[in-house]
C-alpha cells in the first residue's frame, strides 16, 4: 500500500482523498487495503465524513529521484529552507 500511495500526491477536496493510480491492477491492489487505511484516518482524525476515491490514468509519470542532485532538487521544491541548512553548516553534494 506504501508503495502505491507514492506513485503521487493524493489531491483533498473537502473530506474526499482522490488518488491517481497508473494502471487498473494498482486500484485493485489499493481497494483490497482501503478498509483498514480509512479505519486508521477516520479513528485518528475523528472524522468519519473521510471517503478516498481512486481514479485510474495511465499516462502518470511516476515522480523518482536518480541522483543525489535530482534529490536535492525536490527537497528544495518541498522545503526551500534546506538550501540555509547546506549553506550554514557548509554541507556539499559531492562528498
Amino acid at each position: 500500500m506504501e508503495s502505491l500511495l507514492l506513485i503521487n500526491d493524493p489531491t483533498l477536496d473537502g473530506t474526499v482523498i482522490t488518488l491517481e493510480l497508473p494502471n487498473e491492477g494498482s486500484k485493485l491492489d489499493f481497494e483490497s487495503q482501503i478498509n483498514g487505511l480509512l479505519g486508521h484516518l477516520k479513528g485518528h482524525l475523528h472524522n468519519h465524513d473521510i471517503t478516498i476515491q481512486v481514479n485510474v490514468n495511465e499516462t502518470i509519470e511516476t515522480k523518482r529521484s536518480f541522483n543525489d542532485q535530482d534529490r536535492y532538487n525536490r527537497l528544495m521544491e518541498i522545503n526551500p529552507n534546506i538550501e540555509l541548512l547546506r549553506s550554514t553548516f557548509g554541507l556539499d553534494l559531492h562528498t
